[in-house]
């Protein structure tokens, strides 16, 4: 993938995509009117960009996911540890819980990806 970051008005426009996807073109540019007070052609050409980036698919007119909002958060947040911490999710870590405590819920979540990863 090109690019993975989004501007706010482009995380908008994804996150209706990914919330009502799979839409015709014709849906999405009625959406973008109602959400966002767009015209077709902005709708269109921010459709185009995030396209051509690798996020989205417009197949004979039906626009849908290429890659899930999921996987697409994984892949900034793989970005950022490696652009902020040298790839290092330790470092992440410490860094974020030095002014974070975490809850008893918290922990118990990390040590249960921990567990996870150690089986899987």
């Amino acid at each position: 993938m090109e690019e993975t970051k989004l501007g706010v008005i482009e995380s908008r426009f994804a996150d209706l995509i990914w919330a009502h996807a799979p839409l015709t073109s014709g849906e999405l540019v009625k959406l973008c009117r109602e959400e966002l007070t767009w015209k077709k052609s902005t709708t269109y050409t921010v459709l185009k960009k995030l396209c051509d980036r690798g996020l989205f698919r417009n197949d004979g007119g039906t626009v849908t996911a290429a890659i899930s909002k999921e996987e697409f958060h994984a892949m900034q947040s793989e970005r950022f540890v490696e652009e902020t911490f040298d790839g290092s999710l330790p470092a992440f870590l410490a860094a974020f819980t030095s002014r974070k405590k975490l809850s008893e819920e918290e922990i118990h979540q990390l040590q249960k990806l921990i567990d996870q990863s150690r089986e899987g």
